[in-house]
């Protein structure tokens, strides 16, 4: 099974699986990448996995569907492009052999969802569009902090080799805001080395894993002490619970610079 990122608009990844013949695509919001891999490889597309509702992960899929015939599959309480099976947390699909289990995921968008595969070449992998990134997290657009940080204990609780496929380029603007807030953090450093290097060659700083982003991602070390020291420094009088840190970091994330 071969993991392929598609590059879309400046800084999206369409996500693709596939088997030599038979292929899935995660989240398109633009059909032409994907309509070009599919035919320079020779693949059929079979099912298209989308996690939310935002344009630039579904505008590809209404044209896809037409040319392709895949079936689409999507978040249960979101508006989608129609016809699509709906899923939520729980939810089992079976592509290409392989099953995802669905989990819910709201914060960026009130009914986000995520796609956790355990049995991939030894590797499990999660596509968890715009809710977990790499060093970060989504924006909270319809969602609640609290909402956030349930949705990426979650994520992290899954297990520490699983590929987590996020969906934005975001990962040295994260690192930067990381740095900010936890500067003594050496796994975090080292990992801020290896993404610099990795970009300079033109190359994706994607996927990341669970343990990585365990070790370097504020969003979720908000119970470590330099984190929560750094967030009430930022916010003076803010609470150090692991819900107002996270809050307190995504508001001041929204405006670092």
């Amino acid at each position: 099974m071969h993991l392929i990122p598609i590059p879309a608009f400046n800084d999206n990844y369409i996500w693709m699986l596939h088997d030599g013949e038979r292929a899935l695509v995660v989240d398109p919001g633009e059909a032409s990448g994907v309509r070009q891999t599919l035919e320079r490889l020779g693949l059929r597309l079979d099912t298209i996995l989308i996690t939310h509702h935002h344009a630039d992960h579904t505008g590809g899929v209404p044209e896809l569907r037409e040319v392709t015939g895949a079936r689409v599959i999507g978040p249960a309480f979101e508006t989608m492009p129609e016809p699509l099976a709906r899923v939520s947390g729980g939810d089992l699909v079976d592509a290409l052999g392989l099953r995802f289990e669905v989990i819910d995921v709201p914060g960026h968008t009130a009914g986000h969802i995520a796609y956790f595969c355990a049995a991939l070449d030894g590797q499990p992998l999660v596509f968890c569009g715009d809710t977990l990134f790499s060093g970060g997290c989504g924006r909270l657009f319809e969602g609640t902090p609290g909402q956030m940080h349930d949705s990426l204990a979650r994520l992290a609780a899954l297990p520490g080799n699983t590929r987590v496929c996020c969906t934005h380029e975001y990962t040295l603007s994260n690192l930067a805001f990381a740095v900010a807030v936890e500067p003594g953090n050496t796994a975090l450093q080292a990992y801020l080395a290896q993404c610099q290097a990795l970009r300079a060659r033109g190359e994706p700083t994607l996927p990341s894993a669970i343990d990585i982003e365990r070790a370097i991602n504020p969003f979720l070390r908000t119970s470590e002490p330099e984190v929560v020291k750094a967030a009430r420094a930022h916010a003076p009088g803010s609470a150090s619970d692991p819900v107002s840190v996270l809050a307190t970091l995504r508001e001041w994330k929204n405006v670092f610079r």
